[in-house]
């Protein structure tokens, strides 16, 4: 099968050892990987999930049925960063999620799917859109650079920076009135009502935990397996992209 035949290409490509050329060089001008073998219980969250172990996911499809709305089983997902791929693909291909054996390879040429346009026609992107990409958070002062305080980094050409940065403070404010209110609605308590409050919780968290999807529960499984030692292609490469230089 192809997962096996991508296991034997790397392991063949470590017996060769540092020098030699990598068959990963083919395609170094794409950030983008394909994902097959996945469970239809896995959202594009849990994908994100298991796949961020090695680098900052930016983009993700996964294919849904018309009529069903129900995934397909494969996906494409690319990484801020193009030496992730090669991490993902080398750690990731062959990797057991919910019993089924994830297909991970790499992806050249990726076109992003077209979209309906007002008229009902389906049109091609004209910018490439990354649905996964974290928001863009900067430091802001217009005094000091060295605040600690943060806000949306936004243009300062941009007409309604002002407005934005204003609608900004206000929601932080909120935020900060809300914490204050919630420390001290719980400061005249007695110590019996605090234990009986932390019990309530306890029990609120137990019930969350027993009603995971087995989506979700087979993807903590698999994180846990990539943090807890690693097994033996793990010890041999690194997760950090910075260390393929």
């Amino acid at each position: 099968s192809v997962v096996r035949e991508i296991s034997k290409i790397n392991e063949r490509e470590l017996e060769l050892g540092v020098g030699a050329a990598s068959w990963h060089d083919e395609y170094k001008g794409s950030a983008y990987i394909f994902v097959g073998g996945l469970h239809y219980d896995l959202t594009e969250g849990d994908v994100i999930t298991i796949f961020s172990q090695y680098g900052e996911v930016v983009d993700v499809n996964l294919p849904r049925d018309k009529e069903t709305g129900k995934t397909k089983g494969f996906g494409f997902l690319m990484y801020e960063d193009q030496r992730s791929t090669i991490l993902a693909v080398d750690n990731l291909n062959g990797a057991a999620v919910l019993d089924r054996t994830l297909r991970v390879d790499h992806v050249k040429n990726y076109k992003q799917p077209r979209i309906k346009g007002d008229d009902g026609e389906w049109k091609e992107l004209e910018e490439q859109s990354l649905n996964a990409k974290p928001e863009m958070i900067g430091d802001y002062d217009p005094g000091s650079e060295s605040s600690a305080s943060s806000a949306p980094n936004i243009d300062p050409d941009d007409p309604m920076r002002d407005y934005l940065l204003e609608k900004w403070r206000e929601e932080r404010a909120k935020k900060k009135g809300k914490k204050a209110t919630s420390r001290g609605k719980h400061k005249d308590e007695t110590p019996g009502e605090r234990r009986e409050r932390k019990k309530r919780k306890r029990e609120k968290k137990a019930k969350r935990e027993a009603s995971k999807s087995e989506g979700l529960k087979g993807v903590e499984a698999l994180l846990r397996s990539l943090g807890g030692g690693g097994g033996s292609r793990e010890e041999r490469r690194s997760r950090s992209p910075r260390r393929r230089e």
